[in-house]
């Protein structure tokens, strides 16, 4: 498994605390250390007690597990390129993810709207509109335009449309939506912001190896 603060493999080293029992059932904490960023990890657990006959508990079934600390499994940390006012409600998506799956879609629609509204050139109107103009333009690689129409696909848009005319409404979302949302976030973040800074960067390398060797830089 991945150490949901890190992202980096570990393997386990279980500690179990047991919390008792009340009406609903029988409680206990996994703790489990990583050894790469040494966080704990805790999951609230409901058990039932599998007992020997005549005995004492041999095992236990594990009925639910919830993570609780962190309380969210980290995704892709956000790059330092993209400026704040394009990954706050991002954050904000993944921060809610486990609590409201309704919530981080909304969010991430948003965020969505305004990464697109913002950087890919496009006349203003309802996020599907929009979606459709950037799939349209041809500026962006084929596999991204095919992730972003496919926000308004997973999302089911044609029977929820206001999604796509008030994008931050809390609505019913699909299986796997407010999940693909973030991704083509991410996707975007890579394209807008990361690519285009290292390339610049790379560029202003190569022109300092240029002028340092007399030669003509780079335009």
């Amino acid at each position: 498994m991945k150490c949901p603060h890190c992202l980096i493999g570990f393997h386990e080293n279980n500690n179990v605390r047991d919390l008792g029992k009340d009406i609903d059932g029988h409680w206990d904490i996994l703790i489990r250390e990583c050894p790469e960023c040494k966080r704990d990890i805790y999951s609230l657990r409901k058990y039932e007690p599998v007992y020997q006959v005549g005995g004492p508990v041999v095992h236990k079934e594990i009925i639910s597990e919830t993570l609780i600390r962190p309380k969210a499994p980290s995704r892709v940390p956000i790059p330092p390129e993209v400026p704040k006012e394009f990954s706050e409600d991002y954050f904000e998506a993944c921060l809610v993810l486990p609590d409201s799956l309704k919530a981080s879609a909304a969010l991430s629609r948003r965020c969505l709207q305004f990464i697109l509204e913002e950087k890919a050139n496009i006349k203003k109107g309802n996020l599907s509109d929009e979606i459709q103009q950037v799939v349209d333009s041809g500026k962006l690689p084929s596999l991204l335009a095919e992730s972003i129409d496919a926000v308004r696909k997973i999302g089911n848009f044609a029977t929820h449309p206001i999604k796509s005319k008030s994008s931050g409404e809390i609505l019913p979302v699909e299986i796997g939506e407010a999940e693909w949302n973030l991704d083509v976030i991410e996707m975007l973040f890579d394209f807008y912001f990361v690519q285009p800074m290292r390339i610049k960067q790379k560029k202003a390398d190569l022109n300092k190896k240029l002028s340092d060797a007399g030669k003509p830089e780079l335009k």
